[in-house]
């Protein structure tokens, strides 16, 4: 289980940021992409099938870029996520 994940904020460019992230480590690598679904983008202000998150390692390290605009416009802010097994 991953323990502790850092989540970069963008507006929309989280998939080209994360390709950039990825080809500059040898061991990187993308685990996961999820997308907005129709009744989540309409909410968002995005359409569906545009990227919501996306999941990547850089050398075992854990994180995620999420596209969060235009409500949640890019910054240099991060959030950190702690798994735990319970509260």
């Amino acid at each position: 289980m991953r323990k502790v994940v850092t989540y970069l904020w963008f507006d929309d460019q989280a998939k080209e940021a994360v390709d950039f992230y990825v080809s500059l480590f040898d061991d990187a690598r993308i685990t996961n992409i999820t997308y907005f679904t129709e009744s989540v983008a309409e909410m968002a202000g995005k359409k569906p099938g545009d990227v919501s998150t996306i999941d990547f390692e850089l050398h075992g390290q854990h994180f995620s870029a999420i596209n969060g605009g235009p409500m949640y416009k890019f910054s240099e802010a991060i959030s950190i996520a702690v798994y735990c097994r319970t509260q």
